[in-house]
């Protein structure tokens, strides 16, 4: 049975929780996939994992990897390449699909030719459980370009040749961490549409406390991403003022953002 979908993941230092991520790929309703994993350089035992699962099931999985840590754009190009399929979907070392999402989103892509994006809204959880979810659904317009990544990357799924088109992910450490939004806005300037399930599918580990991860190097890249939005999709000039929004954002007391983050999830 011929696959029609290539599942892209990243991986980097994931040993105890790669098992669960890829468990939940094998789980899927939907059987016409291959799963291409690139290591990124992982200092613990993730490369062993994976290539435990690529022994087991060769038909089924990909396993490649980077001799140094490269970031996940240079890495998500390198599992490209191995992507031959008409649809290829993201997933992360440490996050969980729900059985039916491929199928569904397989199921969006073949019945609405006139979107080449499908994402769905997350659930975020830790080791307590499951405590929010977003509710994101429909067309993203031009204007929520520039507020925030408009789809939720890692339970993305995109026809090949939208990421032909635009050479796939920049690499670049100005992309760093928002290396998705740019790939929205570029696809978007080049005429891909996508679409935001209603329904979550996926579950993503997270931090409650996330918010103290972000550093000022990713929120001026979140500036930079802002104003190429405005840019690519011809906006006007005075949403350049949204630049300043991810800066502000960061200087922020840490029980202020954490109700922003909260808000921004939602």
């Amino acid at each position: 049975m011929e696959e029609r979908v290539s599942i892209i993941m990243g991986i980097f230092n994931c040993a105890e929780t790669l098992s669960e991520a890829i468990d939940s790929i094998f789980s899927q309703t939907y059987k016409r996939w291959k799963l291409i994993l690139c290591d990124d350089g992982s200092l613990d035992g993730t490369y062993t994992v994976a290539e435990n699962y690529r022994n087991r099931y060769p038909e089924k999985i990909v396993l490649i990897k980077n001799e140094k840590n490269k970031g996940l754009n240079y890495t998500l190009n390198r599992c490209l390449e191995y992507a031959d399929t008409e649809y290829i979907a993201r997933m992360d070392g440490d996050d969980l699909s729900l059985p039916t999402r491929l199928e569904k989103e397989v199921i969006f892509l073949d019945t609405h030719p006139e979107y080449d994006i499908v994402s769905t809204p997350m659930i975020y959880f830790d080791d307590q459980g499951d405590f929010m979810q977003g509710n994101r659904s429909g067309e993203p317009t031009l204007r929520d370009y520039i507020r925030e990544t408009p789809f939720c990357h890692a339970p993305s799924m995109v026809r090949r040749t939208a990421f032909v088109a635009v050479n796939g992910y920049a690499v670049s450490k100005k992309r760093l961490r928002v290396e998705d939004w740019d790939l929205w806005i570029r696809m978007h300037a080049a005429g891909y549409r996508g679409f935001n399930l209603d329904e979550a599918l996926y579950k993503m580990r997270d931090d409650r406390n996330a918010f103290s991860r972000r550093k000022m190097k990713y929120r001026i890249n979140e500036s930079r991403v802002i104003a190429s939005a405005v840019n690519e999709l011809k906006l006007s000039p005075v949403y350049y003022i949204r630049t300043l929004r991810p800066i502000i954002v960061g200087l922020l007391p840490n029980g202020i953002y954490r109700i922003l983050h909260k808000i921004k999830k939602r």
